[in-house]
């Protein structure tokens, strides 16, 4: 079982994508939470999903970073609840402090959707311990501002702990400037906290979860989490 909650705010669009993936995957209702609400319910995951929160007004997640819900999202994460941020939800995260680094927009400064090759880089997070490490997996991407920056100290230390988790690269692996669809620094599409429980990632894995969908690389992350939140209430 895997008590989820799913935070809404104005402008999100792939908040119902994720809850049904999450109960497809899980055989459990997930929780709806308003933006406005003070207080999310004990879940077992918190989900931040894509869309345009706000409009993406200011910066991308800048504004969603200081709703009400928030505060508690950031005090539950800080207290072990695994969170997950998928792209705008990525760029909330790092708007609210809880990962490093910022999204600015793609090197082509044109809005990408479309399936990529990523390289799993880190297989040991609380959501890619269905992935085997330097396995090539496909998910889309849909955005405008995706283009993942953060200062040279700040690159090293995600390296040196391990903190990248997932790369933009060819089908066959290789990691290079062509590679990247956004021109992120060091092709890094997805990083972690230090404890692996909060997880930002430009890709949808929502959008690849069955074969209706055209694939099913993306539903690992729901099987990890929940895997996850098994070895943790046992």
């Amino acid at each position: 079982m895997l008590r989820a909650s799913v935070i809404v705010f104005p402008g999100s669009n792939c908040d119902r994508d994720v809850k049904t993936a999450l109960e497809a995957v899980t055989g459990t209702p997930a929780t709806m939470v308003w933006h406005g609400d003070a207080s999310v319910p004990a879940s077992d995951l918190i989900v931040l999903p894509g869309g345009f929160s706000y409009g993406d007004y200011l910066r991308c997640g800048a504004m969603a970073a200081h709703s009400p819900i928030m505060r508690d999202v950031v005090e539950k994460a800080k207290k072990g609840t695994p969170v997950l941020g998928i792209c705008n939800g990525f760029q909330i995260l790092c708007e609210a402090g809880l990962l490093p680094g910022v999204l600015m927009r793609n090197r082509s400064l044109h809005f990408i959707c479309r399936d990529v090759p990523l390289k799993v880089e880190n297989n040991t997070t609380f959501f890619t311990t269905c992935y085997r490490k330097g396995e090539v997996v496909r998910m889309p991407i849909a955005h405008a501002e995706g283009n993942y920056f953060a200062d040279s100290e700040t690159l090293d230390r995600l390296e040196g702990e391990g903190r990248v988790v997932l790369r933009y690269s060819d089908v066959e692996g290789n990691v290079s400037a062509e590679s990247s669809p956004n021109g992120a620094q060091r092709n890094i599409a997805a990083i972690a906290d230090p404890t692996g429980r909060i997880l930002g990632m430009m890709p949808h894995p929502e959008r690849l979860y069955e074969p209706a969908l055209g694939g099913t690389d993306g539903r690992r992350v729901f099987e990890s989490a929940l895997i996850g939140a098994v070895e943790r209430a046992g």
